[in-house]
């Protein structure tokens, strides 16, 4: 079939069969049965940020349901924290061009953010979008919200807790969120950022940015931090980061030096 014919969303569909089945769809679907993310009967909320991670969660899961292989029912929501009219414009724009129907609901998570502590509003803000996200789920009656956390971000909050919190812990495929009426679900944990990168350079996806201006420069987070130092790790052992991951599911507890069970909500 001539390329020109077929829509930018079937193109992106086509190419996670194809081009990227071992790097992305296969490690998707494995996830899902590892980590056993979903059943049937579920309904399932795809929280869409517009960036990179997010909109290919969209088309995993849509090509998902077309698979047949789950029979669950699936929404794509997105909240609109505050972003500035092009990047809602971009937004909408990747939406249409990916043949993803998003609900779009608005929320000043920004401005609350910024007016009540304006010199570090990025805990606030992250506390808040989380809190009236899930409470949005909660009320459209899902089970299930699905986020684009992937391989890298795994690796990078280990890091993070590590240095800067002094824990070792994570986030995880699946839990509970604060209220416990919905379970959140990670099914791009196995998915490396470089492939996710190249899956939207391809497929011609301009993804949004954070949009916030904390992200723009302004503040160097530890999440930077960390990424410029595996970085360099990573050219001096390729595999450095495989070996992090493959650690936090290989714990000898008769060789650490104390830990804790209980707070389900870790790694929400």
């Amino acid at each position: 079939m001539n390329e020109e014919n077929i829509s930018k969303g079937a193109m992106a569909t086509e190419s996670i069969r194809t081009t990227y089945r071992k790097k992305i769809w296969s490690k998707f679907t494995k996830a899902i049965k590892d980590f056993d993310l979903i059943k049937d009967g579920d309904k399932i909320a795809i929280g869409v940020s517009g960036g990179k991670d997010s909109l290919l969660l969209c088309k995993l899961f849509q090509e998902l349901k077309r698979d047949r292989s789950k029979n669950f029912e699936v929404a794509f929501i997105s909240m609109n924290p505050g972003f500035g009219a092009m990047d809602l414009e971009q937004f909408k724009k990747n939406l249409e061009d990916l043949e993803i129907p998003c609900e779009i609901f608005e929320a000043n998570v920004w401005e609350v953010a910024f007016d009540q502590d304006p010199n570090n509003p990025c805990f606030l803000c992250a506390k808040m979008r989380r809190g009236v996200l899930y409470n949005k789920v909660e009320e459209l009656g899902y089970n299930k919200l699905a986020l684009g956390h992937h391989f890298d971000d795994l690796v990078e909050t280990a890091l993070i807790n590590m240095f800067y919190a002094g824990t070792i812990k994570t986030m995880i495929p699946k839990v509970k969120s604060t209220s416990g009426k919905l379970e959140l679900i990670r099914p791009l944990i196995y998915i490396k950022e470089k492939d996710i990168i190249s899956y939207t350079e391809k497929n011609e996806i301009q993804a949004m940015a954070c949009g916030c201006p904390i992200e723009s420069g302004k503040v160097d987070s530890k999440r930077k931090e960390i990424k410029d130092l595996l970085k360099t790790l990573e050219s001096q052992n390729s595999q450095i980061k495989q070996s992090i991951f493959n650690s936090l599911k290989n714990i000898n507890l008769d060789y650490v030096l104390g830990y804790t069970r209980g707070n389900k909500n870790d790694g929400e």
